[in-house]
């Protein structure tokens, strides 16, 4: 453990599984307290126990980010915040014809509305205090399109157009905030997809690979320190990098 995150508190959310799960261990380990995030109790106990169990500190709320009262809960139960990190997402993916109003309502207010409210709740607390740093997990569907992921997507651009405006509306407050959009990652959510999906898109990357859940959570660390005390509005793409286009012979 290291400490450059002693005396911050971080609320994660989604952090039962996945990316947001390496994120709560990695920024614990750097000394935060964090506030674990996730709807299974049972899935959040166990996740503080392993911080607690390598000696660092932790807690669990859980709210259904869906439902914008309990997203209001969950900020006033977490309290004074340093480092919020929105993770939490879902994805319906379907035709535009096929999409229903359950998961276009579901996706929109989980993906954006969530990370909204708890900005509107919880920023304040940092202007006051003079810092803090808000770190929006986001996805490369936000700026590529990708079949059957036009709600998905549309979520999260907005959510990045909302990124670049909160660093220019909380900045000179000391508060900094950024995004990071991983690329096709290996996590238990992306076990639903069926035919190596995730993998073929991970073969299509530069690097010829799909990502691990821990080599996004670095990238939130960084923005998350001291060491990217300049690092404002910008969106860090995790994802491979993009194949050259070679023109037809």
């Amino acid at each position: 453990m290291t400490d450059t995150l002693t005396g911050k508190t971080a609320l994660v959310t989604g952090a039962t599984a996945g990316i947001g799960y390496a994120i709560a261990r990695q920024l614990a380990s750097e000394g935060a307290e964090v506030i674990v995030h996730g709807r299974n109790a049972e899935r959040g106990a166990k996740v503080v126990q392993e911080i607690q169990n390598t000696g660092g500190t932790a807690r669990f709320i859980a709210a259904d980010v869906s439902d914008v009262t309990d997203v209001r809960r969950l900020a006033d139960e977490a309290g004074a915040v340093d480092i919020l990190v929105n993770n939490a997402g879902i994805y319906r993916f379907a035709p535009t014809f096929d999409t229903t109003d359950a998961d276009f309502d579901d996706q929109i207010n989980t993906n954006l509305r969530a990370p909204y409210v708890l900005v509107q709740r919880l920023v304040p607390g940092m202007v006051a205090r003079g810092h803090g740093t808000v770190i929006n997990v986001t996805t490369v569907a936000a700026t590529v399109p990708a079949e059957g992921a036009g709600i998905y997507g549309a979520s999260k651009a907005a959510l990045e157009l909302l990124n670049a405006l909160w660093a220019d509306e909380f900045g000179g407050q000391g508060v900094r905030v950024n995004a990071v959009a991983p690329g096709p990652t290996q996590t238990p959510g992306t076990l639903v997809f069926e035919d190596g999906l995730i993998e073929g898109l991970g073969k299509t990357t530069a690097l010829g690979r799909t990502g691990e859940a821990d080599e996004i959570a670095n990238v939130v660390t960084f923005l998350a320190s001291p060491a990217a005390s300049y690092v404002n509005g910008t969106v860090v793409t995790v994802g491979g990098g993009y194949r050259a286009v070679h023109p037809a012979a």
